[in-house]
């Protein structure tokens, strides 16, 4: 029985983080959907949600007035939840320059966006955070895919900002997104991406469709995409540049929303999991979603079955030691992650550890939550100093 949880551990967490993947790259490599790409400059709506962003949404409005996109086919739109710092009277101050302000009371972050998206009036949807920075030719970047009439939504190219102290958490940060831009890569080349990021990533306007409260707004849209048998692609030259979070604290709650609302997204669209109707998708998004949020219980499963073989073989022996040295490891970043020795490159590297450990544990805590029917509707975001 014992040896058995083992065995099944191994063999799920080696499809997750390896066989998947592997198969992803394959997949992109023999069975290709090439995208036909335009130069054509469709009518824009950018709809960026803020609540309490003084600090950031007037670098924010600047950063989207310097775009290399006609100003006459951009619409801007900052829906403010509920704002109490002055942010309304900041995005007042550009409405002379076809910034529209829509001022809402308090209601989260979906709702708004639902009122924003009701309000907008171009033909492709741009979604954005406040913090998130284009590059000067993001939106020209992100509209080409439209031309293929397969094509109902493209996510953009999210990059962190190098972290200015090397944290752990930045580190480990910035290493898992740029394999997950690589899994975009490959899902894109072969159908379409599992789901977009909130910094940057757009849709046709008449396929939007208001969204449930309590669950992540990216990733559902994406999948309202694909429910409605369109594609939606990659494009990696539409760049945003937002900075890591500025705390393993931040970072861990950041996480623990996310899967929260992620998880409540899935269930928001269980038809998706048939592959009878959405083909490989189907199994894209148990793998690249659901199974990876759900990893920390077979690498429980695994620790402790090894813990209790390893008096009956060198083999149970060895993989219970080296599990110990990687959990042992993280540990020793996690006591010494306030000190000058965090920017050493020994320290750099068990910073993979360290954060690889810090998301299963936010993983588990939103799967209690979860089950325990809690909804995160309304969040403080906590921005980095140097963001």
């Amino acid at each position: 029985m014992v040896e058995s949880l083992f065995w099944i551990s191994v063999a799920t967490i080696i499809y997750t983080y390896l066989a998947f993947p592997g198969l992803l790259f394959l997949r992109g490599r023999i069975w290709r959907c090439p995208v036909k790409r335009g130069l054509s400059m469709p009518t824009v709506s950018i709809i960026i949600v803020a609540h309490n962003e003084a600090a950031h949404i007037g670098r924010k409005l600047e950063n989207l007035l310097a775009l290399n996109y006609p100003r006459d086919l951009l619409n801007i739109i900052v829906a403010s939840d509920g704002s109490e710092d002055g942010t309304n009277e900041i995005v007042s101050q550009y409405e002379s320059k076809g910034i529209r302000l829509l001022a809402l009371p308090r209601r989260g972050k979906i709702p708004t966006l639902n009122a924003a998206a009701f309000n907008a009036t171009g033909e492709i949807l741009v979604f954005s955070d406040a913090n998130s920075m284009y590059a000067p030719r993001a939106i020209r970047a992100l509209v080409r895919p439209f031309a293929d009439p397969s094509v109902g939504g493209v996510a953009g190219s999210q990059c962190y900002v190098k972290d200015l102290d090397g944290s752990s958490t930045s580190l480990g940060e910035q290493a898992y997104w740029n394999f997950d831009q690589r899994l975009k890569q490959w899902q894109s080349q072969a159908g379409s991406v599992t789901s977009a990021t909130g910094a940057i990533y757009a849709i046709r306007r008449e396929l939007f469709q208001p969204v449930p409260s309590g669950v992540g707004d990216d990733a559902v849209i994406s999948y309202q995409v694909v429910a409605r048998h369109y594609r939606m692609v990659f494009e990696p030259t539409a760049f945003a540049y937002e900075p890591v979070a500025p705390s393993s604290s931040a970072e861990f709650q950041r996480k623990v929303r996310i899967c929260v609302r992620g998880l409540r997204g899935l269930l928001a669209v269980p038809e998706l999991f048939n592959p009878l109707r959405y083909g490989f998708y189907s199994l894209q998004l148990f793998s690249h979603k659901l199974l990876r949020w759900l990893m920390v219980w077979p690498l429980m499963a695994l620790f402790l079955s090894s813990l209790w073989l390893a008096s009956g073989g060198w083999f149970y022996e060895i993989a219970a030691f080296l599990q110990a040295v990687f959990y042992g490891l993280a540990f020793s970043v996690f006591l010494v992650r306030r000190r000058k020795i965090g920017t050493a490159k020994i320290f750099k590297l068990l910073s993979l550890p360290f954060y690889f450990c810090l998301a299963n544990s936010a993983f588990l805590l939103a799967q209690l939550r979860v089950v325990q029917g809690q909804r995160i509707e309304l969040w403080e975001v906590r921005r980095s100093e140097h963001s």
